[in-house]
């Protein structure tokens, strides 16, 4: 099991600071450390000046979309910073959702079938082969890097939760990032990527299965707690216009399998008579503390550092290979807050 971080949720990490806490991290003996894709900095520009600064700490995009670019731009990009960074890169995939796709003015269509192509195109253009490639939603011409890289391999993991994308994941990717899963979640997803992948003929030991659990740290843990409900809010209430039609196929279906699903109601009803403040009020600390019938949502509030490795601990045992740790600041100073975590992490 390979501890890593992120410095992307819950507050603005400036870009020079991100690879000064890189250089932390890998002194403090973190496997990697992840940049996500959104409205907030770019990933492989960030990795790339970590790379730079580093010398064994790994690389990894959770996740970039498929939207932003065309595959064979990434395919570049991904050789690119995989040559810089010595083999370096663990390259995050995912599907992304309706809101990101209008971002790139695209129509969020058969995500399973272009993300397969996607990844394929990928994958030929960072080994450096000469390709064409004519699938049903990806067409390119005649297409081969200039240089032959000297690291061609690129890892690529699918952003997955659902069966379908689980399963899809199993049978093409290297492994699977979950996001907001807990451990019965976990143990669920990766049971059905280990099955798709021997079904497929795969080694299902050499998949990497890879979940992320938010933490927030304050000596008073009640802190702690309100900061992740901000961040819980805003996962409860995306995509409003997709449950508002009832066509919730987001993370609002992730809550309800997790048990919660009054308490999803109650906040989106919030939201919608009231705003996000009131929406965040709304969230119960259950969510965050569990009951006897419900696990919490990963999300760890700690008052100390021995307290969330204990919290990680059953995320542990639910068969994950690497846990991505974004650390969730409480003050503005969330620089000097995440130094203090990492610092803690190993004195």
């Amino acid at each position: 099991m390979e501890y890593d971080v992120e410095f992307n949720s819950g507050a603005f990490y400036p870009a020079e600071a991100d690879v000064r806490l890189a250089e932390i991290a890998e002194d403090k003996g973190f496997g990697a450390v992840w940049k996500g894709e959104s409205n907030s900095t770019d990933p492989i520009v960030l990795l790339s000046a970590m790379a730079a600064r580093t010398k064994r700490i790994k690389l990894g995009t959770a996740v970039y979309h498929m939207f932003g670019r065309s595959p064979i731009t990434m395919g570049i990009q991904a050789a690119t910073l995989n040559d810089l960074s010595d083999g370096r890169l663990l390259f995050g995939l995912g599907t992304a959702n309706t809101t990101i796709a209008s971002w790139h003015g695209l129509p969020f269509e058969r995500p399973l079938g272009r993300i397969k192509e996607y990844a394929e195109i990928v994958r030929k253009t960072a080994r450096g082969e000469k390709f064409d490639y004519q699938g049903e939603f990806y067409k390119t011409g005649v297409f081969k890097l200039s240089w032959q890289p000297k690291h061609p391999e690129v890892p690529i993991y699918f952003a997955g939760l659902g069966p379908q994308m689980t399963r899809l994941t199993g049978r093409y990717a290297d492994g699977v990032v979950i996001n907001m899963a807990n451990p019965s979640m976990v143990r669920d997803i990766v049971a059905r990527v280990r099955e798709s992948a021997t079904a497929a003929g795969r080694d299902a030991d050499k998949l990497e299965q890879i979940f992320k659990v938010r933490v927030c740290m304050h000596p008073d843990r009640s802190i702690a707690v309100n900061k992740l409900k901000q961040v819980l809010a805003f996962y409860m209430v995306s995509d409003p216009n997709e449950w508002q039609a009832g066509h919730d196929t987001g993370y609002g279906a992730l809550f309800e399998r997790m048990g919660y699903a009054n308490e999803l109601a109650a906040v989106r009803k919030e939201f919608t008579d009231e705003g996000f403040r009131a929406a965040q009020m709304a969230i119960p600390d259950v969510m965050l503390s569990g009951d006897s019938n419900r696990e919490p949502v990963p999300m760890v509030a700690a008052s100390s550092i021995q307290e969330v490795r204990d919290r990680l601990y059953p995320y542990m045992e639910a068969g994950g290979t690497r846990i991505i740790i974004p650390y969730v600041p409480v003050t503005e100073d969330s620089v000097g807050e995440a130094t203090a975590f990492l610092n803690a992490w190993r004195d």
